[in-house]
């Protein structure tokens, strides 16, 4: 009898939930019902979703920003069944496939020049570890920088970058010599880089939890203190990168080259794990060193004939499709509007981001009823009154966003890059009118909050 996928998921569509809970993290699947987020998505196609009913839902999470030439790209596809159909001999390990070099090739093209060799991943988080790694190699030192509010990724190199307790409780010790500093600080970066004892100072140069950006003049500084002391810069663009601050990469706006550039998300246009990492020609010499060296930091799926074909698809839509641009037109159309918007409402404390990379920040209002509604929320849990907003956009609008960190009063918006004006249009006016029901106390949103308060207690 012959495999019928299609039939299996008609079948047990609708189960996704329980089957969830049952058999990989009922914990996630307790939230997303909490949350209302227990919505059963069948389709995507570019910058919607679309449920079991054939309702159209848009997408303002971009699968954590690795959709940015939006689901199902047809481009991309088309050669995912090419390849497929031609039998390819992929991971063969001793050999030198074809794809990996073209890819690799392609990347170089698209970044400074002393970034001539690439290493290829499975994700964010592998080239963050690859870095630690290559950087340590390079220099003999044992410390690395890392700046608060980061995330690069939950392995255990990488976790030990991350300044989010809750992601960091109860997997001590994390890798020792890892050192946080405050970011766009730089009399702080450099007390430590004076030292000469950091291997590398690793940052975003916009931060994916909450969307703190790093001052151009900040980067540049950084820049020169690294080069004075022998630290290898590294620029974590994971989900930077791409085309999403409405450059090809974020490092563009401030005209830093770093040492070493991670990238990953956004490259398999999200349909096949694959990460990239560039570095200098001494970097990665310095790691393979000599003949019984060649293999010595590796990856069994690194050059996957499929990945490296997705890539080689993605940034062709990329070339052809104008897509950056659109990032920047669309980030700046919805940003404007943003601003508009917290003129007008005193809950939002500040709008900031590049591109699509947009965050909005909620602040204590100044009203009395409103203040008592913050007062209590917070007091019970920070980031609840972002949360009962990013529930009632996609409950009330079918509008799926997130808050950009745990504890965190801001929402996040990072899109498929292929968004339009009407698309900005239908956010801002569903967003004005959550807005509208959030500054009425008491109050839907409020009732929201006061569920999720609820589980918060009971936990």
């Amino acid at each position: 009898m012959s495999f019928d996928l299609q039939a299996l998921i008609n079948s047990r569509n609708g189960e996704n939930v329980a089957l969830q809970r049952e058999n990989i993290n009922p914990q996630f699947a307790r939230v997303l019902r909490l949350i209302g987020f227990d919505k059963v998505y069948v389709r995507g196609l570019g910058q919607y979703l679309y449920d079991e009913e054939d309702s159209e839902y848009l997408d303002m999470l971009g699968g954590y920003a690795v959709h940015n030439v939006g689901r199902n790209h047809p481009v991309v596809i088309r050669a995912l069944k090419d390849l497929m159909d031609s039998q390819p001999a992929t991971l063969v390990q001793m050999d030198a496939p074809l794809l990996s070099g073209l890819l690799a090739e392609r990347l170089k093209e698209l970044t400074p020049q002393t970034l001539d060799t690439v290493y290829f991943t499975n994700s964010g988080t592998e080239g963050v570890e690859t870095a630690i790694k290559f950087a340590r190699k390079k220099t003999r030192r044992p410390r690395v920088l890392f700046c608060d509010h980061s995330f690069h990724g939950l392995s255990n190199g990488s976790l030990s970058l991350n300044t989010d307790e809750s992601y960091r409780t109860g997997f001590d010790p994390l890798l020792p010599g890892c050192e946080k500093v405050a970011l766009n600080d730089t009399a702080a970066a450099a007390a430590e880089l004076e030292r000469e004892d950091v291997a590398a100072f690793v940052l975003e140069p916009v931060q994916g939890k909450g969307v703190f950006i790093a001052r151009d003049e900040y980067l540049r500084e950084v820049r020169e203190l690294c080069s004075r002391h022998g630290t290898v810069l590294v620029f974590d663009e994971v989900q930077t990168g791409f085309g999403r601050t409405g450059r090809m990469f974020a490092m563009e706006h401030s005209g830093v080259e770093p040492d070493i550039l991670v990238l990953s998300k956004a490259l398999s246009a999200g349909l096949v794990p694959v990460g990239a990492v560039l570095t200098t020609r001494s970097i990665y010499d310095g790691v393979f060193d000599s003949l019984d060296n060649c293999v010595v930091h590796s990856s069994t799926f690194g050059q996957g004939a499929y990945a490296m074909a997705a890539g080689l698809a993605t940034l062709h839509v990329f070339e052809e499709e104008g897509i950056v641009e659109n990032s920047r037109r669309m980030g700046a159309l919805l940003l404007d509007g943003l601003k508009e918007l917290a003129g007008r409402f005193e809950l939002i404390s500040e709008v900031r981001g590049r591109g699509l990379m947009i965050g909005i920040e909620l602040g204590k209002p100044s009203s009395l009823k409103l203040k008592m509604g913050w007062k209590l929320a917070n007091k019970l849990q920070k980031g609840l009154v972002a949360q009962a907003m990013v529930m009632s956009l996609l409950a009330d609008h079918r509008i799926l966003a997130q808050v950009a960190g745990h504890g965190l009063e801001v929402i996040k918006l990072i899109p498929p890059l292929v968004i339009d004006e009407s698309d900005v249009g239908r956010f801002l006016g569903a967003f004005e009118e959550v807005l509208e029901r959030s500054h009425r106390f008491p109050g839907p949103i409020w009732e929201f909050t006061t569920r999720l308060a609820k589980h918060t207690i009971r936990r």
